[in-house]
């Protein structure tokens, strides 16, 4: 038995079938398949219930896999530990961010960390919150940066800022004569949204149920920039993260609209797992981002203040 197997049976475990399991570890589903029958093999008892085209486990490989993922992560903690033993800011770092962030949150960042920290390898990794949270708690990443939800409360948060939403309306909207938009006064609108699976869904329902707006159930997009599209043709309106919104009120014939009472916004974070070894890598990390973002926010809302 090697840490290779038991990767491959916490893989099938989590996709729950052979191809996609074998695609995630980058092996032919032949390999993963007699590697799983040679586990079994080992431990002399069956993981896999083999009657149905469907990957069922039995009581023992339920067990087995709780059990496996165990021994996982304290792999993953036996190499922060031995990785902590050179310099501290040095060495390889994967670090997870949400889709609706990272294209926009990474040019500000990505040079000031490489900057900061020459000696850091930055892998980063782009996917939906519970992909993220799941790999973080497997290993597979060494922190995220994402916005917090009730998912993230296992583990270890560091704040780094809160991002305001604007409401973004087609450019000939009647709303794009105010200055600024009480959320309250939307009532009874429809917004676009994205499919499930995106957090900012679900920081944009919070608000919308708040003041009573509607979801438009005729259309869900599958990233801001296909929001943003529909939106350019006058197909519905939404609200919008800061950093993805334009240094302009008005552009591509998007009218973008700073909203008040409340001001709908999502806190931004960073996360890791307990008892990492490698804590005061994430905080120091935690630290520059936390210390450059309100700059960058400020530039913004005053480019767009400037353009009304």
């Amino acid at each position: 038995m090697n840490i290779r197997d038991l990767e491959y049976f916490v893989a099938l475990a989590e996709f729950r079938h052979f191809r996609k399991a074998a695609d995630a570890c980058n092996v032919s589903q032949p390999t993963l398949s007699g590697q799983i029958r040679k586990l079994e093999d080992e431990l002399g008892v069956m993981l896999l219930e083999r009657t149905s085209r469907k990957v069922l486990f039995t009581q023992t490989g339920l067990m087995l896999v709780d059990q496996a993922r165990e021994v996982l992560r304290n792999v993953q903690i036996f190499k922060e530990m031995a990785s902590k033993q050179g310099e501290e800011m040095s060495g390889p770092m994967h670090i997870g961010l949400i889709p609706t962030l990272a294209p926009y949150l990474l040019p500000h960042i990505i040079t000031l960390l490489h900057d900061s920290y020459p000696s850091l390898e930055l892998y980063l990794h782009e996917a939906q919150t519970h992909v993220l949270v799941s790999q973080l708690e497997q290993g597979k990443l060494d922190c995220a940066i994402l916005a917090q939800v009730k998912e993230t409360s296992p583990f270890i948060e560091l704040p780094l800022f809160d991002e305001p939403m604007l409401l973004a309306v087609p450019s000939d909207n009647p709303l794009t004569k105010q200055k600024e938009i009480k959320l309250s006064s939307l009532r009874g609108e429809k917004f676009l949204m994205l499919e499930d699976g995106h957090c900012l869904r679900e920081h944009t329902m919070g608000y919308c149920f708040q003041a009573g707006i509607d979801e438009d159930k005729r259309f869900k997009a599958t990233s801001l920039e296909t929001l943003r599209s529909m939106i350019s043709a006058g197909r519905g309106i939404t609200l919008f993260p800061e950093l993805a919104a334009p240094n302009e009120r008005v552009r591509d014939n998007i009218c973008y609209i700073p909203c008040i009472d409340p001001v709908p916004s999502r806190a931004i974070e960073l996360i890791y797992r307990p008892g990492s070894p490698l804590r005061s890598r994430y905080e120091q990390i935690a630290k520059k981002i936390r210390t450059h973002m309100p700059e960058v926010l400020k530039a913004k809302e005053e480019l767009l203040n400037l353009s009304v």
